[in-house]
């Protein structure tokens, strides 16, 4: 079984007990959080899609850290006329591990 939700703009395919690399989120170590903008929900035989999203459906996630990435360098750089600019970037992001996927509606 598996869901497809949005979180931070972008959307992701989770199965149970898998841990998921999210964008920020401002939630403590340790806390339960729930996800309600599911798109779609997968079991072996049936698929529910959402439109846009499934009434009643539920993804319950631990978050377990926050963290930064790897710093990514942006360059810009013009041979021949004394032009170089340079930047870095490290994005937040937020380790969820997925407890439950329910679909409360029973339709599935």
């Amino acid at each position: 079984m598996y869901a497809v939700f949005i979180s931070g703009g972008k959307q992701y395919r989770a199965t149970k007990n898998q841990v998921i690399r999210l964008e920020k989120l401002n939630n403590s170590l340790g806390s339960t959080i729930q996800f309600d903008k599911i798109l779609m929900i997968s079991d072996k035989d049936s698929i529910k899609i959402g439109t846009p999203f499934i009434k009643g459906g539920i993804i319950k996630a631990h978050v377990q850290n926050h963290g930064r990435l790897k710093k990514i360098k942006i360059i810009k750089f013009n041979r021949r006329k004394h032009y170089k600019k340079q930047q870095g970037h490290r994005q937040h992001f937020t380790d969820v591990k997925i407890l439950d996927i329910n679909n409360i509606t029973g339709e599935i």
